[in-house]
């Protein structure tokens, strides 16, 4: 059993921390790490949500809306998202008041650097792999904390508390924030084309992924499929052991999909690092039940059975399409409700996002989801229906609202359908309930 670090209190000194963009998933989770170590915590994001929701239930105060008059004076720390501006009028007024301000992966730097952290990353699979593998953990009764990028079915939270020395955290490669962590253990997942708004293409993408991994010292582990041809460059000068999760065995599991077969794999591999007995591990495993927003199933309406995916990278959605097509069988239909996420991914990947669709019966577009990003007019979500339907019928509807009324028309019982995206597609099945029930 690899034996952890000590832990020293977080953030040791502050009362009263307030978070911007709280409603996002990492800045979510260390505000309840901290009102769960008695800190007095306050939040602010641009709309409300249901994370925004939950944490107001559990008596974090929430305040809609980015106001100068949020952040006072007896406030000691400021944790903000990289996705608001240098000119967020919380963050401008708190410099002004001289106040700490940590970006999320800083703060979450600070938090690792205490405890034994297994660090979870890569383009895809990153958020089911950390789940796995505190669920390990949890099930090793090591008593993990755990940060997750989305809401871990079995305890309904993207965040555990764990009085244990082990912090199992995602780490994110965009902006190259992951390098704040402070690992012991690396999973490298896979590497890909992604964030292309950010970095330059994919060889300045593995040049993120070498630094991260060069963070591990000779007695570090590096978890990854070494045979990968996008992580050749990567292992160059590693110091650190490096462990082939590929060499695992294949587990019979709850959650479908081959790209959950290579996840578990990879919490195997941790989980013999750790010296964690396979037959736990194994059993935590095979019982997983997944991750909110993968692969989620949501409900029935009239007789239709509606999934949600956070897929928004053709290979993404290349491979929860093709567990969808195995799961169900060449004859079901398969409708996918699509919400491309950034102009930048969606112009720079068109031609791949044209060949990602061949599992689904029919695909509905809806209007691209800015985020971070202004429309520059050169890209549009018609011009990628249009370029699908060379392969897949897709069809531009634009709004949800407009979608849901498509489907209320057109499916029939048996079919199934997927919302997909990283933005709000999950809302059409909350739009046709009520178009039904009223």
């Amino acid at each position: 059993m690899v034996m952890p670090t000590s832990t020293k209190p977080l953030f040791s000194g502050a009362k009263k921390v307030h978070c911007i963009g709280i409603g996002g998933i990492g800045v979510s989770a260390l505000a309840r790490m901290l009102t769960q170590s008695g800190v007095a915590v306050t939040g602010s994001d641009s709309h409300a949500s249901p994370i925004t929701d939950a944490l107001k239930k559990e008596g974090i105060q929430v305040t809609i809306g980015h106001h100068a008059g949020s952040v006072t004076s007896g406030t000691d720390l400021i944790i903000y998202t990289k996705a608001i501006g240098v000119r967020d009028p919380e963050l401008v007024h708190a410099k002004k008041l001289g106040i700490p301000c940590f970006t999320y992966a800083e703060a979450l730097g600070e938090v690792s650097r205490s405890r034994y952290t297994i660090a979870v990353s890569g383009a895809h699979g990153k958020t089911t792999t950390t789940a796995m593998i505190g669920r390990v953990l949890r099930a090793a009764r090591l008593d993990p904390t755990i940060i997750v990028g989305g809401v871990m079915a079995d305890v309904h939270s993207n965040f555990v508390a764990g009085n244990g020395t082990y912090l199992v955290a995602e780490a994110c490669e965009y902006k190259r924030s992951f390098l704040d962590l402070h690992p012991r253990i690396i999973v490298i997942t896979n590497i890909d084309n992604d964030h292309l708004d950010y970095y330059k293409d994919l060889a300045d993408i593995q040049s993120a992924f070498r630094e991260f991994a060069q963070k591990l010292g000779k007695d570090d582990v590096l978890v990854c499929d070494p045979a990968a041809r996008n992580l050749t460059p990567v292992l160059r000068g590693v110091q650190c052991r490096v462990v082939d999760y590929t060499d695992e065995p294949i587990l019979k599991l709850s959650v479908i999909g081959r790209h959950n077969i290579m996840n578990a794999q990879a919490a195997l591999a941790v989980a013999r690092v750790l010296g964690i007995a396979p037959a736990v591990a194994g059993h935590a495993l095979s019982t997983f039940r997944g991750v909110g927003r993968r692969f989620e199933y949501k409900g029935l309406v009239r007789g239709v059975r509606f999934y949600d995916d956070y897929a928004h990278h053709p290979t993404e959605v290349r491979a929860a399409l093709r567990a969808a097509r195995e799961h169900f069988g060449k004859r079901k239909r398969i409708w996918v409700v699509f919400q491309p996420h950034l102009y930048s991914r969606t112009k720079l990947l068109m031609n791949e996002f044209a060949r990602a669709f061949d599992d689904a019966t029919h695909v509905l577009l809806a209007d691209i989801y800015a985020a971070r990003e202004k429309d520059d007019g050169t890209v549009h979500a018609r011009d990628l229906a249009l370029r699908i339907a060379t392969r897949t019928p897709a069809t531009y509807l634009g709004t949800f609202e407009t979608i849901a009324g498509f489907l209320l028309l057109n499916v029939e019982r048996g079919d199934v359908v997927i919302t997909m995206g990283a933005g709000e597609a999950y809302c059409v099945f909350d739009i046709l309930r009520k178009k039904i029930t009223h």
